[in-house]
């Protein structure tokens, strides 16, 4: 079936007693939201808040860049199927249509007493909700030999932007016959297919300018996403081509080199041309400043995404540690809906909504080869829980799989104008 974006758009039905009302002195007496992170949480939270208030709440959205470029669909920039100005959007039109103030600044510090949020440019935020969606941040010494120093030799491109056209240039600039290696992070990470999608749309680039170039994937997962339907589609496609070496070889043992441009393998030393180091992700930066991370990630309730240390802090996305929802997209934009619909209520005493949550991860393997993974949630005391998932099946037709990519993009131009139109 084709993606539509009303049916993206649809949420939930059935509505729960308005709770209390709490009011804090804002401008003009207006409660306060502040979120820090501009993707597909805090810039969907934002705008959520900000339409759905009618001016009620005052909003101020904290991100440090003025162009945000989506990590999902980066993958396909790399395959050579979308350029660069396609993943980028502007926050100008939460400014000039919902009055939100965007502050293009890091945010660099909170302090939970006086709820206020600090940040480099020497502003002093006060809220009543703060909702942080910083995204992803990378486990110090996750991958011995590399850390971020190094991206520029070995980029990790998980975070997309400059670092995806980097990757792309250097893949580009493989001699023939090289070798493009990956390292494979562990669970949990952003995008459980992401990086099996990645090696896909290398291969796509490579079997079209350099067919001899060889892929080998360390891993220390013994399986993943949608394991069975990249490996078929690789074999359909790339036979020959890729090696993945999982941890029963030695793919959790790896060291890398970024000035020789090595990666060591349970000892056996490879030369390599090209290599995308994806290490162990955390939470980012300012949850851990926060105070509402375990270490690594954000325990939150699974109703309103509020913080198991603090029911005024809200985290959403790639940083929550919300139960059964993979790292995603469109889970981020899943649980800022929800979050929103809930901060609101709080603050203004309009209608909440039982939480219901949904997300789809599409990945593309070849040109027209799509394939999905989805599930829909509940909320339960104890987690986000699913309820029912799909999965595409092996096998499929061509027309099945072109379905499904079309459908993964009328998702992406859906989820993008549901976050900054």
């Amino acid at each position: 079936m084709k993606f539509n974006r009303r049916a993206f758009l649809g949420t939930t039905v059935g509505a729960l007693a308005a709770p209390m009302i709490v009011r804090a002195a804002g401008h003009g007496g207006k409660p306060r939201v502040v979120v820090v992170g501009g993707g597909a949480g805090g810039a969907t939270a934002a705008r959520y808040i900000a339409k759905d208030s009618a001016g009620e709440i005052d909003v101020t959205l904290i991100e440090p860049t003025r162009a945000y470029y989506t990590c999902f669909f980066s993958n396909l920039y790399i395959g050579g199927f979308r350029d660069m100005d396609s993943l980028g959007h502007s926050y100008g039109n939460l400014a000039a249509t919902y009055g939100i103030n965007v502050l293009h600044d890091w945010a660099t510090g909170v302090d939970r007493d006086a709820k206020t949020v600090m940040t480099a440019g020497g502003y002093n935020l006060p809220y009543d909700r703060l909702i942080l969606s910083p995204g992803i941040d990378f486990v110090d010494g996750a991958v011995a030999g590399w850390d971020v120093s190094a991206a520029n030799a070995m980029p990790h491109a998980y975070k997309a932007g400059s670092q995806t056209e980097l990757l792309r240039a250097q893949i580009d600039a493989m001699p023939q016959g090289g070798v493009f290696a990956m390292v494979a992070p562990p669970n949990p990470y952003r995008c459980p297919p992401g990086p099996y999608e990645r090696v896909s749309m290398v291969a796509h680039r490579l079997k079209e300018t350099n067919p001899t170039a060889k892929i080998l994937i360390a891993d220390p997962k013994e399986s993943f996403s949608k394991q069975g339907l990249f490996e078929e589609g690789w074999n359909n496609h790339y036979a020959g081509m890729i090696e993945r070496i999982g941890p029963d070889f030695g793919g959790a043992d790896v060291e890398v080199d970024p000035v020789a441009m090595t990666v060591s393998i349970d000892g056996d030393v490879n030369n390599v041309d090209v290599c995308n180091v994806i290490p162990a992700m955390k939470a980012g930066r300012i949850a851990e400043i926060a105070g509402v991370t375990d270490g690594n990630w954000a325990p939150v309730n699974a109703a309103d995404l509020s913080s198991r240390m603090d029911e005024n802090v809200h985290v959403l996305g790639d940083a929550a540690a919300q139960g059964d929802m993979p790292k995603s997209g469109f889970s981020a934009n899943s649980q800022a809906k929800v979050c929103a619909n809930a901060v609101r209520g709080a603050l203004t005493g309009s209608t909440v909504f039982p939480a219901r949550f949904a997300n789809t991860c599409w990945s593309l393997i070849e040109t027209n080869d799509g394939v999905k993974v989805g599930a829909t949630y509940e909320a339960t005391e104890e987690k986000i829980a699913k309820v029912d998932g799909f999965v595409s099946a092996t096998g499929e037709s061509a027309a099945v799989r072109e379905a499904t990519y079309q459908e993964s993009v009328g998702w992406y131009d859906g989820i993008t104008a549901d976050m900054f139109s």
